[in-house]
């Protein structure tokens, strides 16, 4: 049997193929081609645009797929239907970083608009169109909304009255003179799977596994190991300056004056920490890299 998973292609392809490589999928992509190799037998890949995966995987033609949020809301919006597609992971993931991405409303810098009313009968060019129609209808403003097939940042003012746009740290909107005036939504990628591919008892199993493993290279991302062993007499002082995913591991050595300390912390912490467990009398550190961490 074969699991038919959508891959987004364009701006989320690379980190999604790094995010799998953490979670043990080896992925393989062919510039001439759009069904990457992957190598579990199990798993058949095709690269599709994160805006088109909801209609594919809603239709059927593929099991499951990864896309955003963001893109799930504008399929659901536009064929009016809801419960086709079940979400299997949350996975807080974009192209730059290992957050969230907003759609927010930005105008330019010197423009008197200050909210989404200040915009009625003004045009707004984004790709988030049916999202982008219900926002303004929830704060009661008669906008034209109108597909931006590119640069939209650099519409505002001539071709359009303002924007709305997705953006990790607002520096290409700060770039164009632009200001940002609300968040439209947050979003994040989502492993997505049809309704009809859940209800076959092989194909659920094998989405809720790859799933644990998508988690759990997250919750791995930009987290270490850190093991040391310790004079029973200075454990006191050393688990004072440890911070742990739950709890540090204490194992006994064969000397009976010592243990091992094996814990979870943020890589960031590392370079002031080890000096204050060296000085708290830990001896051999040890720093190691980690893929996963199941919770």
């Amino acid at each position: 049997m074969k699991l038919k998973l959508g891959i987004p292609k364009g701006s989320l392809q690379d980190a999604t193929i790094q995010l799998f490589a953490r979670a043990g999928f080896n992925l393989y992509v062919s510039t001439r081609s759009y069904f990457p190799t992957i190598d579990d037998p199990e798993i058949e890949c095709m690269l599709i645009r994160a805006q088109e995966m909801a209609r594919y995987v809603s239709d059927g033609v593929l099991d499951a797929g990864l896309t955003g949020q963001d893109w799930i809301a504008e399929h659901e919006l536009g064929d009016g239907t809801t419960g086709v597609l079940t979400s299997m992971a949350d996975l807080i993931y974009a192209k730059q970083s290992f957050g969230k991405v907003r759609w927010v409303l930005a105008a330019p810098d010197d423009s008197p608009f200050q909210s989404a009313k200040d915009l009625g009968g003004k045009t707004i060019a984004t790709e988030l169109v049916r999202v982008t129609r219900a926002y303004f209808a929830r704060h009661g403003a008669e906008v034209h909304v109108e597909f931006s097939w590119g640069a939209t940042e650099v519409k505002p003012p001539v071709l359009a009255d303002a924007i709305v746009e997705a953006t990790e740290t607002g520096s290409t909107l700060r770039a164009n003179r632009l200001r940002i005036l609300d968040t439209v939504m947050e979003s994040n990628t989502q492993l997505i799977a049809n309704k009809n591919a859940l209800a076959d008892s092989w194909k659920r199993t094998k989405l809720e596994n790859i799933a644990l493993l998508l988690r759990a290279a997250i919750e791995a991302q930009g987290r270490v190991g850190l093991m040391l062993n310790v004079r029973r007499a200075d454990l006191d002082g050393v688990l004072a300056l440890l911070p742990a995913l739950q709890r540090p591991t204490i194992s006994a050595l064969s000397d009976e004056d010592w243990v091992a300390v094996n814990t979870v912390i943020e890589e960031r912490t590392v370079r002031d920490l080890i000096p204050r467990l060296k000085i708290a009398r830990a001896q051999g550190i040890v720093e190691y890299p980690l893929n996963k961490i199941v919770l």
